[in-house]
């Protein structure tokens, strides 16, 4: 179960990050954005490090404060559930 959980994390790290980096894009270019809604979400439902990143590397949604806050929380969340997990609660 465990190994499923990692690889489900990783690949919604890369997708959440691919979906910072194509919104830093269209934000550029004036085209159309990925909703913040699909953002966050994808950062809760395991994204977060992805999300984190994205911020970082693209310098995007820096200044949205929730944006942040959504990205640890989720980060927590998905830790604290690998914890369970380990322990087998």
């Amino acid at each position: 179960m465990i190994p499923f959980y990692l690889i489900y994390l990783m690949m919604l790290t890369v997708i959440t990050l691919v979906l910072y980096g194509t919104d830093k894009h269209r934000a550029q270019v004036n085209a159309w954005r990925i909703p913040e809604k699909v953002l966050l979400g994808a950062s809760l439902l395991g994204g977060a490090v992805g999300g984190l990143l994205g911020m970082q590397l693209f310098r995007h949604k820096t200044k949205h404060r929730y944006f942040t806050v959504i990205n640890v929380v989720g980060l927590v969340l998905h830790t604290v559930v690998l914890f369970l997990l380990i322990a087998k609660i």
